[in-house]
């Protein structure tokens, strides 16, 4: 592994005022909407829920909770909740140690936030903290950048994306998973993989070159 490290709060505090009207939307409407279909009730996570785009889907049914490392994207999110009228409890919180009790939780969903941890050590102390929230049978939704995607293909897994706001930059990190890779660590936490496939978006012939990897996973029963 290179020496480059993942991105502090503060890049992505840096990024809340620009990502906000950009991105206002979630970008997996179908996959989120297969999920409140599948699951249709009960009391879910989002993790790293940043503006709360990802909420929608899930906003008439369900007890909403949301957790992120950003309390600038929180505030947000609060904003977005009145706009959208909807309602989640919100907590500030790095997803390698998160504050719920053991088995709280329904189901959860973590779109495009496990890819911004530095190594499969630290993501796999994600996952386990993701399976330590959930009910035995409890379900959850990942999402991550495919390192074969034909943006990242020949570079190197660990890479800095920029972001440009107000004339000025922030450099996030991402860890660029494979199929392969991606099913290992899920494994490894101790989840059972239901589904490992590409966006509903991606079009191509490959799985193995789409932008993102989605992963259906479920905690056993004890």
């Amino acid at each position: 592994m290179s020496d480059i490290k993942e991105s502090p709060k503060e890049v992505f505090d840096s990024m809340v005022a620009g990502w906000y009207n950009f991105r206002h939307y979630t970008i997996f409407p179908k996959e989120l909407e297969e999920m409140a279909s599948r699951w249709q009730k009960g009391k879910l996570l989002n993790v790293g829920c940043g503006h709360g785009a990802d909420f929608l889907p899930f906003k008439d049914s369900f007890e909403l909770y949301g957790a992120d490392i950003s309390d600038s994207f929180l505030e947000q999110c609060r904003k977005y909740q009145t706009k959208h009228d909807f309602h989640a409890e919100l907590q500030q919180a790095d997803m390698r140690h998160l504050p719920y009790e053991d088995c709280c939780f329904d189901d959860l969903i973590a779109v495009a936030c496990l890819h911004h941890l530095a190594g499969n050590k630290e993501q796999i102390r994600a996952l386990n903290e993701f399976k330590r929230i959930l009910k035995p049978g409890g379900e959850a939704f990942i999402t991550v950048w495919n390192k074969h995607q034909k943006r990242f293909f020949f570079g190197k897994k660990e890479v800095y994306v920029p972001w440009k706001s107000n004339g000025e930059e922030s450099l996030r990190y991402y860890y660029l998973f494979t199929y392969r890779e991606i099913k290992k660590i899920i494994k490894s936490a101790g989840f059972d993989i239901i589904s490992l496939k590409p966006e509903d978006q991606y079009k191509g012939r490959f799985r193995e070159f789409s932008r993102n990897i989605c992963v259906l996973c479920r905690k056993p029963n004890e």
